[in-house]
């Protein structure tokens, strides 16, 4: 089968699922790109439900090509910062990271973004894993029966990511000003994230720059909150976690954290 071919069966068993969206899906060109779209909105929006083999055999012969096509970068193989060598700065998409695992930045249900091709970096993360992905994390609040609270962490695999494992973790929502709450929701975050990593005996997480798009925490505190919450867990824990990487997207936040880590060691 083929890309294209895996293209139409996805998006057929989807329709198949979700016959609502047919009159939409049809104002997709034909072409490969515009297939492509269509087939990740459907993937954004189904709910969580079964999962048939023969579709999820299908989505991971075509991502697992994509991810190789987009190029894997080795978490492990990354210069760290010159002043620390647990610690790396990297930018670029965090759906090419390989790692232990890569943290996730959810909103209090959990289940990814269902907004099509939205932007988001949780859009990104269920985008590229796959679907599997939303099905874990509707067991996980099934059976917590409440939304996710912030600055906790759940851990699920990562299915068709390079990285082994995803940690899911909600910030806070920032209103009008930044508040003691949400400088505290923010610093728990990457504490519960390091914990549940060391928990699991991984040794490299990748963490994004959390709540500093949709949730409006201002990029320089966060950043701030994030690599002090960092140095201070792993000073302190004798846990199995051997290097954190801060992926960032944004010029604006690689030169934050820049600023707070040094230049990494490829660049002195």
């Amino acid at each position: 089968m083929d890309r294209r071919d895996q293209l139409a069966f996805l998006i057929d068993a989807l329709l198949a699922e979700m016959p609502e969206y047919r009159e939409q899906a049809g104002q997709f060109p034909p072409d490969d790109t515009s297939r492509r779209r269509l087939l990740r909105s459907l993937m954004n929006v189904r709910p969580p439900m079964p999962l048939d083999r023969a579709f999820l055999e299908v989505q991971d012969a075509l991502l697992s090509a994509e991810t190789e096509e987009k190029g894997v970068v080795d978490g492990d193989a990354l210069p760290p910062t010159a002043g620390d060598a647990r610690l790396v700065l990297w930018q670029g998409d965090i759906t090419r990271l390989r790692a232990d695992a890569v943290v996730d930045a959810d909103n209090a249900a959990l289940l990814g973004c269902f907004v099509p091709c939205h932007g988001c970096i949780d859009n990104a993360i269920h985008s590229a894993a796959g679907l599997q992905l939303r099905d874990a994390c509707a067991e996980i609040m099934r059976a917590q029966g409440h939304p996710e609270p912030a600055g906790r962490a759940k851990l699920t695999g990562g299915y068709n990511l390079p990285a082994r494992y995803v940690l899911h973790t909600v910030g806070p929502v920032v209103g009008r000003w930044v508040t003691w709450k949400d400088r505290r929701e923010l610093a728990s975050c990457y504490r519960a994230c390091l914990e549940l990593a060391a928990e699991h005996g991984l040794r490299s997480v990748a963490f994004c720059c959390i709540s500093t798009g949709e949730f409006h925490f201002p990029n320089q505190e966060a950043a701030e909150i994030a690599v002090k919450t960092v140095r201070e867990f792993l000073d302190r824990q004798a846990a199995s976690i051997e290097r954190v990487i801060f992926n960032v997207f944004k010029d604006l936040d690689r030169d934050i954290y820049r600023g707070l880590l040094g230049p990494d060691r490829a660049a002195v």
